[in-house]
């Protein structure tokens, strides 16, 4: 049975740390055991919470891997009145660690926005926001479809292959799509870098009205829900631990489904 450390270790080989935005807060977010610690399962998520912290008791998992970190702005208090105070008071009580890698996965080669690329069946990818550090990783993602679809063919391709009935869509210019740009998660940012890298289509989420009426003409905005758009991180976090621990016990959260529905 792998450590807690050794586990740990794969994900940050995968993302590491450093690869994070300033603003972020990827690492670990409750760590009670020590590093060496068995690792008696790993149950991984988008999101953390207190019912998420009692799925990993009820599977045995003392370790709890997640996208979106659960400590995000400064906490004031732990108290069971809130969200996070409730996860962090299960996950001591229970002696469960919870470790995120949140933008450092979305920045790897092999991370969240290289998944999308793939999944759009994108060639020729290339990072759209380069890391300081340069190579492969940064934000984003930009490359060209087998051949150019109408605007419905490649809404449908979106909608098929990241597994969502909701999609927000601009008009954009009109034409075929070949060469698409995206981001996982919010991502609006990146819409003028797309323009000027020669997108035909952005795939992102979280766009607001502004940057929709601003660049929706210029270029065919998808925008799908945020959960839609990264929920591939659990598939890479299980992928990647169970290639170097083939034999141990790593869970995809069952009990995790996206917040939105749509009528």
């Amino acid at each position: 049975m792998p450590s807690i450390r050794e586990i740990i270790s794969a994900i940050e080989t995968l993302a590491p740390p450093e690869l994070q935005e300033k603003w972020d807060n990827t690492g670990w977010q409750v760590r009670t055991l020590p590093p060496d610690t068995a690792c008696s399962g790993a149950l991984v998520c988008l999101d953390v919470s207190a019912a998420i912290v009692d799925e990993a008791l009820s599977l045995g998992a003392n370790l709890i891997i997640a996208h979106h970190p659960l400590i995000f702005k400064g906490v004031r208090q732990v108290t069971p009145d809130d969200k996070t105070g409730r996860a962090i008071i299960a996950a001591i009580r229970g002696g469960v660690d919870i470790y995120a890698s949140h933008t450092a996965l979305d920045s790897a080669p092999r991370g969240i926005n290289a998944r999308l690329a793939s999944l759009l069946g994108l060639r020729d990818v290339e990072v759209l926001d380069p890391a300081a550090a340069g190579g492969e990783a940064g934000l984003g993602r930009i490359g060209n479809l087998p051949q150019a679809l109408s605007r419905e063919e490649f809404l449908d391709l979106v909608a098929e292959r990241l597994d969502t009935t909701y999609i927000r869509a601009t008009e954009g210019p009109g034409g075929r799509v070949e060469r698409v740009a995206l981001c996982g998660g919010s991502g609006s940012e990146f819409i003028e870098e797309a323009i000027a890298r020669g997108a035909d289509a952005y795939v992102t989420s979280d766009t607001r009205y502004h940057p929709l009426i601003d660049f929706g003409r210029e270029i065919l905005i998808a925008d799908t829900c945020h959960y839609e758009s990264e929920k591939c991180a659990k598939n890479i976090f299980v992928e990647e631990i169970s290639k170097k621990f083939p034999n141990f016990a790593v869970y995809m959260s069952a009990r995790e489904k996206s917040p939105v529905t749509i009528k």
